[in-house]
């Protein structure tokens, strides 16, 4: 079964995009994940805070970085099963 990468990369950045999104929504009015964003998107987005305005700046970072992982997993999946 041969992957399309564009769909999987547009599918992973809408994922990872959205869970980086709500889980900063979540961190900023209940404070749950605030271990988890401090940890990660914090240090690998430049201007990413744990803010209301962090939020779409993660969700901005997560679909571009979603969608480049979904992208290059797509293509390497297909050239090693060599579809």
């Amino acid at each position: 079964m041969k992957l399309k990468p564009l769909a999987l990369g547009v599918a992973a950045g809408v994922l990872w995009g959205g869970c980086v999104f709500l889980t900063t929504l979540l961190s900023v009015y209940a404070g749950y994940g605030t271990a988890f964003l401090e940890a990660l998107p914090q240090s690998f987005y430049p201007g990413y805070k744990i803010t209301l305005t962090g939020s779409f700046i993660g969700l901005g970072y997560g679909l571009i970085d979603g969608f480049i992982f979904g992208l290059i997993f797509a293509w390497i999946y297909n050239k090693a099963a060599k579809v």
